[in-house]
């Protein structure tokens, strides 16, 4: 008898937050998992090792995502890395607070490429090895992209982009491909944040806790799992969105 052959992750920005524990979870499948990383290499072989304990096997993969050449490089070493890929989850991005009125076109453009024209060019580059293997695609949104954040407008809009990237790719990706992503919401305070402002976000969820990324990390688990689930977007935030 056969024994089942190795199923092969990409996970964008896996090397710290919640990429990696998005990359952990899915070592807990037993999977191969490709630890992206851009700058932090150190916390790249982390995440590796962390995979490994966790019962799956890792190597890293570093590529720039501002750049679409970088980005698709990244999907040709992933697939050539075990001659498949299964899953891709598209997490690297970046969060800036950049309130109406000091915006620049760098912030701008920057929030852009790697947000929204990033996960779409890798997911382009990836669609004939993942409709191969009937894959999935998982893409990371943000509450943002459902509500309005005045100091992170620019943000907001790149991950409602996401949102619709998500439906429409799963449109044209099915039958053999699933496409499907979360919009997380409080699961790690940005860096620099007070404490109070952990408190005064934790008094306003309906849940009356903040999440953690092993919460976005199961909600990914649910999705690769869910065989009739495809453009679908599941928001875990505590209850935030349902405050109004």
């Amino acid at each position: 008898m056969t024994a089942p052959r190795e199923r092969v992750a990409l996970v964008t920005g896996a090397g710290r937050r919640v990429g990696r524990a998005l990359a952990i979870a899915l070592g807990t499948r037993g999977m191969h998992v490709l630890v992206h990383y851009n700058a932090s290499a150190v916390d790249a072989e982390e995440t590796a090792r962390l995979v490994t304990r966790a019962g799956g096997t890792a190597e890293l993969l570093r590529a720039d995502l501002s750049g679409i050449g970088d980005a698709e490089r990244l999907v040709d070493q992933a697939v050539s890395a075990r001659g498949t890929l299964d899953v891709l989850v598209n997490s690297a991005a970046m969060m800036l607070r950049t309130p109406v009125g000091e915006t620049t076109a760098a912030d701008w453009d920057a929030m852009f490429a790697l947000n929204v024209r990033a996960p779409y060019f890798l997911s382009q580059r990836a669609a004939p090895a993942l409709r191969a293997a009937r894959g999935s695609i998982i893409n990371i949104a943000d509450l943002a992209a459902f509500e309005t954040w005045p100091a992170y407008v620019p943000h907001g809009i790149t991950k409602a982009a996401v949102v619709q990237m998500t439906r429409a790719l799963a449109r044209v990706l099915a039958p053999e491909v699933r496409v499907n992503a979360i919009a997380p919401g409080v699961v790690l305070l940005p860096e620099g944040w007070a404490d109070a402002d952990a408190e005064h976000l934790r008094g306003t969820t309906p849940l009356r806790r903040l999440g953690s990324p092993e919460d976005v990390a199961g909600a990914m688990l649910y999705l690769l799992d869910a065989g009739y689930v495809t453009g679908e977007v599941i928001t875990v935030d505590g209850g935030r969105h349902i405050r109004s």
